[in-house]
C-alpha cells in the first residue's frame, strides 16, 4: 500500500500541489478524523499533538516538530517515516515516532492474521492521538469495518452502543481500571462479551483483576506493544485466556520478539518505528525498555520496564512486583510504588495511593507483605494522593508522584 491508497481509503484526494507539513491537534474524534485525512492528503509530514499536553509538554513538542535536516527532506522524498506520533511526556522528554503507511499497514495485516479476521469494526474509547486508539481506527479503515466513537462517561454510565451480529467482528480496548468498573455491572459485562476481543493495556493488569475476567468469561486479549511499533506486537487470544492461559500472548506475525542477555525485550517487526523526528533509525532490531520472560506457550510475561528498575541499598527492586502484592491486599483502590532518592539508600521505596473510605489498614498490609516480600522491597512510606495523576489513555504519571513523595 502506498500513501495514495491510503489517503483513498481514508475517503479523500492527494492534493496536487507541494507537498506541505500539518499539525493535528483535535480532541473530538470526528474532528480528528476530519484533521488527519486532510494532512495525510497534504502530503508532507504530519505532526500528532495531544490537546491535553501541559506547557512543559507543549514547548518540547513545538520545538521538535519545528526541526528540519536533510534527513528530514529525505524522509518526505522516500515516502517513509511521515507520520510523527507522540511519546513520552509522561515520564520523560516528548519523542515523535515516526511511521507511514507501509508500518500502519503492517501492523493491520498482522493483526489480522493473528485473530483470523478480514474486517475490523471497533468500539473506540481511547484518544486518537494516542498510538492505541489510532490504530484501533487505522484497522478499521485498511479493512472496510466500521469505527464507533464512544465517550467512556456516556458507557459507563450505561450508553453502551448495539453490536450489529450481521457487521463482522467488533473489537474494543479498555485501560485496566475501566475493565474494573464494567465488571462491577452485570449489563456491561454481557454487553463486553460480544466482542470478538477486549483488548486491556495502557498499564499493568493485577492478577485479581484477570481472574475476576476469566470468572466472567469475558473475551479479554491482554496485549503488549508502543507507539514505536504501531500498537501491539504480541497478543493473547480470548481463546487462550479462557483456556487458563495468561500473559500478553505471542507475537503477531509481523514481528518477531527476543531477549538479551538480561531479559531485556528485543523487536523485529514491519510496524517498527523509522527513527525519532528528525532522524531516521538504522534498519533492524529494536531494543524497548521492557524486560520479560517466555512461559512454554511462547507467551510473553512483561516483568517491568528497565528504567522502573528502583535501587536501594546497592538492591534492584521491580516496583511492579511490589504493586502486585500491594493491590492483592484489597486494601487500594489502586497503588504505585515508586523510588525516591534518599542519601543513605540512595533511593527508598514509596508506594502512593488514592485514598478512598477509611482505608487502608496497614497493619492487614504488614502483615501481606511480610510473607511475601523481602524486607528491603517493604515501602517505607505510603503516601496518599488526592488528586490522581493519570493521563488520557489510562497511564500513571509516575514522575509527578516521585514530585510529590519528594514534597
Amino acid at each position: 500500500m502506498d500513501r495514495a491508497e491510503l489517503v483513498r481509503l481514508l475517503g479523500a484526494h492527494p492534493v496536487v500541489a507541494e507537498p506541505r507539513d500539518v499539525v493535528v491537534e483535535e480532541r473530538d474524534p470526528a474532528r480528528f478524523m476530519a484533521a488527519f485525512t486532510d494532512a495525510v492528503a497534504a502530503g508532507g509530514n504530519v505532526f500528532i499533538a495531544d490537546p491535553a499536553w501541559g506547557q512543559i509538554e507543549r514547548a518540547q513538542f513545538n520545538a521538535l516538530s519545528a526541526r528540519a535536516s536533510n534527513s528530514t527532506m529525505e524522509g518526505v522524498a522516500s515516502g517513509f517515516g511521515w507520520l510523527c506520533l507522540p511519546t513520552g511526556g509522561s515520564s520523560g522528554a516528548i519523542k515523535l515516532a515516526r511511521h507511514d503507511e507501509e508500518t500502519l499497514s503492517s501492523a493491520v495485516n498482522g493483526f489480522c492474521e493473528h485473530f483470523g479476521v478480514r474486517k475490523i469494526n471497533a468500539v473506540g474509547l481511547l484518544p486518537l492521538n494516542h498510538v492505541s486508539g489510532l490504530m484501533a481506527w487505522m484497522r478499521t479503515v485498511l479493512t472496510g469495518g466500521e469505527y464507533r466513537a464512544c465517550d467512556w462517561k456516556v458507557l459507563a454510565a450505561g450508553g453502551r452502543p448495539a453490536l450489529p451480529v450481521d457487521a463482522g467482528d467488533w473489537f474494543l480496548s479498555l485501560v485496566p481500571t475501566q475493565l474494573q468498573r464494567m465488571l462491577a455491572d452485570p449489563e456491561a459485562v454481557d454487553w463486553l462479551r460480544g466482542f470478538r476481543a477486549v483488548f486491556v493495556g495502557g498499564g499493568p493488569s493485577w492478577p485479581e483483576l484477570i481472574e475476576a475476567g476469566a470468572r466472567a468469561q469475558l473475551p479479554l486479549a491482554f496485549s503488549y506493544g508502543m507507539t514505536e511499533t504501531a500498537a501491539m506486537v504480541a497478543a493473547l487470544r480470548p481463546s487462550e485466556f479462557l483456556e487458563g492461559r495468561r500473559g500478553s500472548g505471542t507475537p503477531l506475525p509481523h514481528a518477531r520478539i527476543t531477549l538479551d542477555g538480561e531479559s531485556g525485550v528485543v523487536i523485529e517487526a514491519g510496524s517498527l518505528f523509522r527513527g525519532y523526528w528528525p532522524e531516521f533509525r538504522a534498519a533492524g532490531p529494536w531494543s524497548a525498555d521492557d524486560t520479560g520472560v517466555f512461559d512454554e506457550h511462547g507467551s510473553i510475561h512483561l516483568l517491568g520496564r528497565r528504567d522502573a528498575l528502583i535501587i536501594t541499598g546497592g538492591k534492584k527492586v521491580d516496583p511492579f512486583e511490589i504493586e502486585a502484592v500491594l493491590r492483592a491486599t484489597g486494601e487500594f483502590a489502586d497503588i504505585v510504588v515508586v523510588g525516591v532518592p534518599d542519601r543513605e539508600w540512595g533511593e527508598v521505596v514509596v508506594a502512593c495511593y488514592p485514598p478512598v473510605g477509611t482505608g487502608p489498614y496497614f497493619d492487614r498490609v504488614s502483615r501481606e507483605i511480610g510473607a511475601r516480600l523481602a524486607a528491603y522491597k517493604h515501602p517505607k512510606r505510603y503516601i496518599a494522593v488526592p488528586v490522581w495523576p493519570r493521563n488520557a489513555q489510562g497511564k500513571v504519571n509516575r514522575a509527578e508522584l516521585i514530585r510529590l513523595a519528594l514534597g
